[in-house]
């Protein structure tokens, strides 16, 4: 697998979704077959690198969530269940 710059600098700007249309157009390609190894090699190493763009977007969205679902349980945030104990 390659890593000179110009290809991680064109996946790094795909979006989820781009990356993943791209990957799909990949691998039914390679399992088409009718290509050379040279071709096929190419495929497999873009594909790699879609699948990393892939990676890297879902990675990003599970910490946000995970982020976003940690931050009302943590005590004293001055959530609704501390206000309503200073209430009473």
């Amino acid at each position: 697998m390659t890593d000179d710059g110009t290809t991680a600098a064109a996946t790094g700007t795909l979006g989820y979704e781009q990356a993943r249309d791209e990957l799909i157009e990949v691998v039914r390609r390679l399992e088409a077959g009718g290509t050379s190894l040279e071709e096929s090699l190419a495929l497999w190493e873009r594909g790699e690198e879609l699948a990393k763009v892939c990676r890297h977007w879902l990675e990003g969205a599970r910490a946000r969530l995970d982020a976003a679902l940690a931050g009302p349980a943590a005590p004293g945030d001055g959530g609704a269940k501390d206000t309503a104990a200073d209430a009473g």
